[in-house]
């Protein structure tokens, strides 16, 4: 009797060679040399694999990879929910061996005998039904009664009824989308559900990850919204927009909606929403994780992880954790934030463009806290004990487990006259000037921009920012060399006034750790790469017609200062002896975000070419306008 009534194709232990047949046909020179299929599970595997369609409450039937070693029994299974082929997930290399198969993060699992399963989401690759790009959660926004939730649910239930070799127990992890499907699986979850690990999550898409950031659209999620589209149809369609400077792309298309329309995607179904959502309506606040998880107990025990220069998706663990921290008798919760790039904790840990760290530091995490969380849970291994917080310190370069997150207390650096920071209030007030003009906006990377270039899109966020050096629309605030280790743990706060003799503006600010110039390499003296360099350990953006509202928009007061109040990123890092603190303040980041035209409108994405003015900014110290960056100093 088979046991898996809903396996599409078995790819378990081959009883037969990959072609065998009865009684093969004799060949001519006119057989037709095509196969039905090839298995490569020959009976020297040592794994067993099954693809099956796992069916939903409503019928709807994903596609599922199963894969364990032989022999394998009463073990845990350990899921992820993917948007991003699942097929793919179990095919990484030629190889009868499974540790050669999998992605590095799952190689210390399968071979102590976990049980890993991979699943396309609905309506995307080889599953059933229609994809939904972040599907909200079932209720105002998604009438249906289908979600990540329930999906998750549905395919949990069917994997400890329908895998033999299960104890059980079912642990769920997966980065950025896959975090997003880890965090909706814990609303309202399976029994069998013990464990869970999101890491770089997508939370909230308008607040702080991967579609907005504090109102101000990034323009490469056209790019991702047209991908994702053609998840079946088309297998991942690009925009055919050149493979020249993206800056001058985008700046020449105009607006981003002019550039939706440029090329031919302005009627993307999700690119439509965007669109037609500029502002933190319903449409986003009812989809952000962060609020849905605390409206229910937490009864999943949790890791959440987040590279401390993620470029995608910083936002949403921290604010997770912020919303679950206090919540009473909730499960298990730990933050970790490491030295990484988006999803870089499951690859190799030693680097991040100029920056070099104390060993494999995304293996360090995997081995000493991550897989020990996940035998306990699943398995029965003794209690790892996680506390709080688990975070990489850069600068020095060793990991710190924390009680509490933040850690520091709340310190203002001040902006001052003479474009200077300390950490004593200005005696005088005054402002310091500049121009910004929508037609040169200040790039975020060195031009050529390639947002299609994988080195240069997950280093930016740790790039030397001497290159705006000399841009008459960067204004640079600079403190004095510290005479000791400044340890920040915590989400530096932005508090900054500024004045615009427009209607509207961006506000970027970058807190800067700048290096000494005689930074040392291969012995004293030597002048290394890192000599004088400006590291960034926090960018961020703010649109500034969401100041009263991100619901709705206003148009600002010319020539009056207001106050801007946002979160640069969470970081553990300390700023060495020598080195000392600087805070960039400009209104672009181009082509990262769109440019803000600067005169009001109602639609940004809709604003037209005669809408894009230059305009004065000031930012104000000391006095009625103390300008100052908080830093979250720890003892």
């Amino acid at each position: 009797m088979n046991k898996h009534p809903l396996v599409a194709v078995s790819l378990g232990i081959a009883l037969l060679p990959a072609f065998a047949c009865a009684d093969p046909a004799p060949v001519t020179a006119m057989t037709p040399d095509i196969v039905e299929k090839y298995d490569a599970v020959l009976p020297d595997a040592d794994y067993v694999r099954r693809d099956v369609m796992v069916p939903m409450r409503d019928g709807t039937k994903l596609y599922t990879v199963i894969v364990m070693k032989k022999g394998v029994a009463k073990a845990p299974i350990l899921l992820w929910r993917s948007p991003y082929d699942a097929h793919g997930d179990v095919a990484r290399g030629r190889s009868l061996r499974l540790v050669d198969l999998v992605p590095a993060v799952d190689a210390p699992f399968v071979e102590d005998g976990y049980i890993r399963v991979y699943q396309d989401i609905r309506g995307i690759h080889r599953s059933e039904g229609q994809f939904v790009m972040n599907r909200p959660l079932a209720g105002p926004l998604n009438p249906t009664g289908i979600d990540e939730s329930t999906d998750a649910y549905d395919t949990i239930d069917w994997l400890v009824k329908n895998v033999p070799e299960s104890n059980g127990n079912v642990g769920i992890l997966g980065s950025s989308y896959l975090g997003f499907t880890t965090l909706m699986a814990e609303i309202n979850p399976h029994p069998a559900l013990k464990a869970a690990v999101a890491e770089s999550p997508m939370v909230d898409g308008w607040m702080g990850d991967d579609w907005f950031h504090n109102g101000a659209f990034r323009v490469s999620g056209l790019d991702y919204a047209l991908e994702m589209s053609t998840g079946k149809a088309d297998a991942g369609a690009v925009m055919p927009h050149g493979n020249g400077d993206d800056y001058a792309n985008y700046l020449a298309a105009g607006s981003a909606g002019a550039y939706a329309r440029k090329y031919g995607v302005d009627q993307v179904p999700f690119v439509r929403k965007l669109i037609e959502n500029p502002a933190y309506s319903e449409f986003w606040s009812g989809q952000a994780v962060d609020k849905l998880m605390a409206a229910r107990k937490l009864t999943v025990p949790t890791m959440l992880e987040l590279g401390e220069w993620d470029q995608e998706d910083n936002y949403g663990a921290p604010a997770v954790y912020a919303a679950l921290k206090d919540q009473p008798g909730r499960a298990q919760l730990t933050l970790v934030i490491g030295p990484w790039r988006h999803s870089g904790a499951n690859h190799y840990g030693y680097d991040l463009g100029a920056l070099t760290f104390a060993g494999d530091t995304a293996a360090q995490w995997r081995r000493d806290w991550m897989k020990p969380f996940f035998d306990h849970y699943l398995k029965g291994a003794p209690d790892p004990h996680a506390p709080a917080a688990i975070t990489y310190a850069s600068g020095i370069d060793r990991w710190e487990q924390s009680p509490r997150w933040p850690m520091g207390s709340a310190t203002p650096l001040y902006l001052g006259p003479d474009q200077s920071a300390g950490f004593a209030a200005p005696a005088k007030s005054g402002a310091v000037s500049w121009t910004s003009d929508p037609a040169n906006p200040v790039p975020f990377v060195p031009r050529p921009v390639h947002l299609g270039d994988r080195a240069q899109w997950t280093t930016w966020l740790v790039h030397d920012q001497r290159f705006v050096t000399g841009r008459p629309d960067v204004v640079t605030f600079s403190g004095k060399p510290l005479d000791r280790p400044l340890h920040l743990m915590g989400a530096p706060m932005v508090d900054m006034y500024m004045a615009t003799t427009g209607t509207d503006a961006d506000v970027v600010v970058k807190l800067i750790d700048v290096h000494p110039d005689d930074a040392p390499e291969d012995g004293p003296g030597a002048r290394g790469p890192m000599a004088g360099y400006e590291l960034p350990i926090g960018i961020e953006i703010f649109r500034g017609r969401y100041l009263k509202s991100f619901a709705h928009p206003e148009p600002l007061k010319p020539g009056m200062f207001n106050r801007f109040r946002f979160a640069l990123p969470s970081i553990d890092h300390v700023v060495l002896p020598g080195h000392h603190i600087a805070v960039q303040v400009q209104s672009s980041l181009f082509p990262l975000y769109d440019r803000n035209p600067q005169s009001f409108v109602p639609n940004i994405f809709l604003a037209k070419p005669g809408d894009y003015h230059a305009a004065t900014m000031r930012i104000g110290y000391g006095g009625a306008t103390p300008s100052a960056v908080i830093l979250p100093v720890a003892p």
